[in-house]
């Protein structure tokens, strides 16, 4: 049986440590900093958890961590552990709903639409080109050279990557880091700002409220998780009632018997077949 994660074996690309530490306004003006390798200035700290839906009827969704730059750009980073098969479409879904809230109702100047970065980072490569850094924006097919320019940018950041010599060492270091939230890590870059963060990693890491607030998430997933086998179980055993009583012309009651149905939950199930 695989051992339970307490917070203080998470690293930094698991999504609950990397939500809290983000928070901080001064840890999300560093990370951005190192992803775009410029100098970044946060309004105020991060929203995690920011959820956007454009209707009820239609899937919302919810950014990991939602921050706004005193120049008005939003940046959307999502820290991403295990593997998903679906990570561009998915960007592209979020870039929309995203886009979709950056304006007001009925403003029609769309030259007002904020620039915005979507930034996932993954332990793992989405397109198997070695590369640490997947950077897209829209080009002309015709003309490879002219960019949109609609001020939208989507990257992708691999915590395995090979290029070290295209990228910048504290993006090298900061994303080895992301998989291995070490002090021993730390203590192998010269990153000025790779420290920092680690000091809210370890802030973060010995909260004691923090800690609480992990384990009753924890908790909640297992109740979630235990209520859909149980749910699966039922529907298996329904069904399973429902072909005996068709196929072999037995009541309710002799089809259970025959399942070995516990008779305390026979009740349950004749409610379920009266629906």
């Amino acid at each position: 049986m695989k051992k339970q994660k307490t917070l203080k074996d998470l690293n930094l690309i698991d999504r609950f440590l990397f939500a809290e530490v983000m928070e901080d306004v001064k840890t999300g003006q560093d990370i951005l900093s190192i992803i775009l390798g410029q100098d970044i200035q946060l309004i105020s700290g991060s929203q995690t958890e920011k959820e956007y839906r454009i209707s009820p009827l239609a899937k919302s969704i919810r950014m990991d961590v939602f921050s706004v730059s005193e120049e008005g750009i939003v940046y959307d980073i999502e820290a991403q552990g295990t593997y998903r098969s679906d990570l561009r479409k998915r960007s592209r879904y979020y870039q929309s709903l995203m886009d979709g809230s950056l304006l007001e109702s009925g403003e029609n100047n769309y030259n007002l639409l904020k620039d915005s970065f979507i930034i996932v980072i993954t332990n793992y490569d989405i397109f198997d080109l070695g590369k640490y850094c997947y950077t897209f924006e829209a080009v002309c097919r015709e003309h490879p050279a002219l960019l949109l320019r609609d001020g939208a940018t989507r990257i992708f950041l691999n915590t395995r990557g090979t290029n070290k010599d295209e990228v910048s060492s504290e993006l090298v270091d900061f994303l080895h880091y992301m998989e291995n939230s070490t002090d021993e890590m730390v203590l192998e870059t010269g990153s000025v700002r790779i420290r920092r963060i680690h000091e809210r990693v370890c802030k973060v890491r010995q909260s004691e409220a923090i800690g609480m607030k992990f384990m009753r998430e924890l908790e909640e997933k297992s109740e979630a998780r235990a209520e859909g086998c149980q749910a699966g179980l039922t529907d298996g055993i329904l069904t399973s009632i429902k072909n005996l009583m068709e196929t072999m012309d037995l009541t309710a009651e002799k089809a259970m018997k025959a399942l070995k149905v516990p008779e305390e939950e026979w009740e349950k199930y004749l409610r379920l077949l009266e629906k």
